[in-house]
Order: structure tokens, then sequence, then C-alpha cells
């Protein structure tokens, strides 16, 4: 992939990611719980690679490529579970 994280941020509950091509990525925090409970220090202690984003404080990696080809999550009911 051609395409690298150049910058990141964190702000309006979300992490902004700026891209070699241009474009910028704003995604939700609360789809990444560790890093939605991590201090701001924390999150600031990145550090950015080729392939995406890491954490090495937080155990936590976010590739680019994943951030990239995420599908809308679909809404699944859960069944009410009988007890016996």
């Amino acid at each position: 992939m051609g395409i690298s994280i150049t910058a990141a941020k964190f702000n309006d509950g979300r992490i902004w990611l700026q891209l070699s091509d241009g474009r910028t990525l704003g995604v939700p925090l609360v789809c990444f719980p560790v890093l939605e409970s991590a201090t701001p220090e924390q999150r600031a202690g990145f550090e950015l690679s080729p392939r995406g984003i890491h954490w090495d404080e937080l155990d936590e990696d976010l590739s680019l490529e994943g951030l990239l080809v995420t599908r809308p999550l679909q809404i699944i009911r859960s069944r009410s579970v009988k007890k016996i």
C-alpha cells in the first residue's frame, strides 16, 4: 500500500488521521475501547509506521488497511436466552 498515516490527533471523541494522499479520516473512539478508556497522555504516546499506528504502553495497533476497508457494522438483534 502506498498510502501512509502522516499525523494523528484526538478531539471531539475521535481519532483524526491525516493520510499521505491528502485525505483525513475521523473515526469515533467508541470503535476502539482501549483508546477510548486511555488517558490523553497514553493516547498521545503513539508511533506511526508504514502499516499503521501503534501504542506500546496500551498494546494497541490499528492498521491503515483495516481502517480503509472497514464496512459499516450490521445491527444484530440478540436472541433472548431462555433460562432453564
